[in-house]
């Protein structure tokens, strides 16, 4: 069992990421290929992926000598390249604490880590084309379906915010969790006697979806930072469907037809009557769609003398175009 303590000034401070993040999801990637369990379902992609890796994706294993991780490595970022960065800016004392605790157990310490441990730059070097060779052959493929994916998760919680508020939402990120008495209680996490308390002191929570990961929750907890809770969402990325029409198919899953198309039909400011045209509705239900979108915060409302014109906000517009924002 997870425990999740809100104060009070947590409940403002939680959001859900709006795009994924390369690293996290290359590394929850990484430890769904060395996982055994889910043969059946995720045998061939593991399989693929593991005669697939370069030998200069070597040194992350060296990283988790008994299955656990340095905290150094909890970043986010929205590239690669942003999250490497904000690894190798880690401080170097907390980098050499990280380290001493994976390698606590004994075993053979490889020369490079030794090397990372002092602050080496080829070390780190060495821990960057690491990255970039795994994310190459992992991620880089289905990047733009993790995107899809993501889009569609944000815009799931969007709604039930929305429409049923912030409680409802977070329980629905994982079923069989309860929201009770300030506490968010998670099932789930194994193998630490009691479970785990985790308490948020007013830095307030980011929920961050992961498509490889089937395992239990996981948490990145650094002192001074928002505890981020990456969890696992949907069917998993190995079993998402192939093929065009994903983020279509995915929008329209979440939104529903007719709004999915009424948000597409904004390209442009347009009225409720030019949106019910455009989609071959009535005004009435053109209308009712977007009072719905409008209430998600996906589209804006605004009258000009008779004439009520309908726009996208800046969320609606992330999740229809693929890249967002630049």
């Amino acid at each position: 069992m997870l425990r999740i303590h809100f104060t009070v000034d947590d409940f403002a401070l939680v959001r859900f990421a709006p795009r994924p993040s390369p690293v996290p999801e290359l590394h929850a990637a990484l430890m769904m290929l060395g996982a055994p369990h889910e043969e059946l379902l995720f045998g061939r992609w593991r399989g693929r992926l593991s005669r697939a890796l370069p030998a200069s994706a070597g040194p992350l294993a060296d990283l988790v000598p008994g299955g656990v991780a340095p905290r150094f490595l909890d970043v986010l970022g929205g590239t690669r390249e942003e999250g490497f960065a904000l690894i190798r800016a880690s401080r170097p004392e907390f980098v050499r604490s990280e380290l001493e605790r994976v390698y606590a157990g004994g075993g053979r310490v490889p020369s490079w880590v030794h090397a990372l441990h002092s602050g080496d730059a080829r070390a780190w070097n060495t821990l960057d084309r690491a990255q970039a060779a795994a994310y190459e052959t992992v991620l880089a493929p289905v990047w733009p379906l993790v995107q899809d994916l993501h889009r569609a998760e944000f815009t799931r919680h969007a709604l039930t915010v929305a429409e049923q508020g912030l409680g409802v939402a977070l329980t629905h990120a994982a079923p069989g969790s309860r929201l009770r008495d300030g506490v968010w209680e998670w099932p789930g996490v194994t193998g630490v006697p009691g479970g785990r308390d985790v308490r948020l002191d007013g830095r307030g929570l980011v929920l961050l979806p992961t498509f490889h990961w089937r395992g239990g929750p996981l948490v990145q907890d650094l002192p001074g930072h928002p505890v981020v809770l990456a969890y696992p969402a949907g069917r998993g990325l190995p079993l998402a469907p192939d093929g065009d029409g994903t983020r279509e198919e995915a929008l329209t899953g979440v939104l529903g037809r007719t709004r999915a198309e009424l948000l597409r039909a904004l390209d442009e400011a347009r009225t409720t009557t030019g949106l019910a045209r455009r989609l071959g509705v009535s005004n009435a239900t053109a209308s009712a769609h977007a009072q719905a979108l409008r209430a998600a915060g996906l589209i804006t409302t605004t009258r000009t003398g008779r004439s009520v014109h309908h726009a996208r906000t800046p969320l609606g517009a992330l999740l229809i175009d693929p890249l967002g924002p630049s």
